[in-house]
């Protein structure tokens, strides 16, 4: 009986030290547990599934949230406190993953079929705009409702990056192995009159242009004047600039950008950023004369670029080599490192 009185009593001290030090883990968890910054860098992480959330005065990871299994663009809402990530898969797959950036976890996937392979992904008017790959389209998904509420095809072979207007009349799209660029304009259409005499009345209705552009142009983006677009293709290092007043191309330059992934104006509007997934180079155009500025080293290969908004730095997404790179735009020089797996998407969250 001793003997059987003494193991219980063990039983239960060691019951009591378990759970004495989980309370303690629990407790510490808590305590490292940084709440999400005002203003925070979103990252995903390819090689670890996972949407990091960095503070960037320090450089440091502060949270992990899970993400589906192949998330290549992040984007936050306007008031910064949730982020949606387009799950791709080549094409294939068909969700949006929807993360609480304050509480810092994941929120119900949205599914987006029949609409498959979302991957460029932007946030306008309150409202998710997003390109779908496998189904040459862009989609649009309300976050009030709770529903996607409007899409219109291209026609156009992988429809993949994505910029909306602040006014939502006009989007672009680059179509990579199309080798074009949509742009989607809301118009107001005047029909013709039947042969009776009847006129119907005007309606809005959406119109496509199809402008050719470099071969494997993917990154584009859009001068902060609102004036051009530029995009850079991969497979033939060329650029192409368009004007957007006059949809039609007005020069194109070959800048040697070979593996070009992602292309993006400092806030300025003077500079030009390219980044070469082939190369790990990071291009720096004038953006008047065209003319390369430098050519920086990154690692052995480049993808997303977000740029401070007083374009005094540069993160770009280095996915070969497991971080991202901060540059200082002033000395254009690689000045820090912060260790992400397979570092692709990038974003701000801004909280007001």
């Amino acid at each position: 009986m001793k003997t059987r009185h003494s193991s219980a009593f063990a039983s239960v001290k060691l019951l009591a030290v378990s759970v004495l030090w989980a309370a303690l883990m629990y407790t510490t968890i808590k305590c490292d547990a940084q709440s999400t910054p005002k203003r925070s860098l979103l990252a995903l992480s390819k090689g670890d599934h996972v949407l990091a959330i960095i503070d960037p005065i320090t450089l440091k990871v502060i949270a992990r949230v899970p993400v589906g299994s192949d998330p290549h663009e992040v984007i936050a809402s306007a008031d910064g406190k949730t982020a949606y990530v387009t799950i791709y898969g080549g094409g294939s797959l068909h969700e949006l993953n929807v993360i609480d950036l304050i509480a810092q976890k994941p929120l119900p996937t949205l599914d987006t079929k029949p609409f498959m392979g979302p991957h460029g992904i932007t946030f306008v008017g309150g409202k998710v705009w997003f390109t779908a790959e496998g189904t040459k389209t862009v989609v649009r998904y309300d976050p009030a409702t709770g529903k996607l509420d409007w899409c219109m095809g291209t026609g156009q072979d992988r429809t993949h990056m994505i910029y909306v207007t602040p006014d939502e009349k006009k989007v672009y799209t680059t179509n990579v192995a199309s080798a074009t660029v949509s742009i989607l304009t809301d118009s107001l259409i005047k029909p013709h009159a039947f042969p009776n005499g009847f006129t119907p009345p005007p309606h809005h209705d959406w119109v496509q242009t199809v402008i050719p552009v470099g071969k494997g142009s993917e990154g584009f983006d859009v001068s902060p004047d609102g004036k051009e677009l530029w995009t850079a293709g991969a497979d033939d290092g060329m650029i192409t600039v368009i004007d957007i007043a006059a949809q039609k191309a007005t020069a194109s330059f070959d800048a040697k950008v070979t593996g070009a992934n992602r292309l993006k104006f400092t806030p300025d509007g003077k500079r030009v950023l390219v980044t070469s997934l082939r190369t790990g180079d990071l291009f720096i155009f004038d953006a008047v004369t065209h003319q390369e500025i430098k050519r920086l080293s990154t690692g052995h290969g480049a993808a997303g670029i977000l740029v401070d908004d007083d374009g005094s730095r540069a993160f770009l997404g280095c996915t070969g080599d497991n971080y991202i790179a901060v540059v200082d735009l002033k000395t254009l020089e690689v000045t820090g490192h912060i260790d992400v797996r397979g570092a692709d998407g990038l974003a701000w969250a801004v909280q007001p």
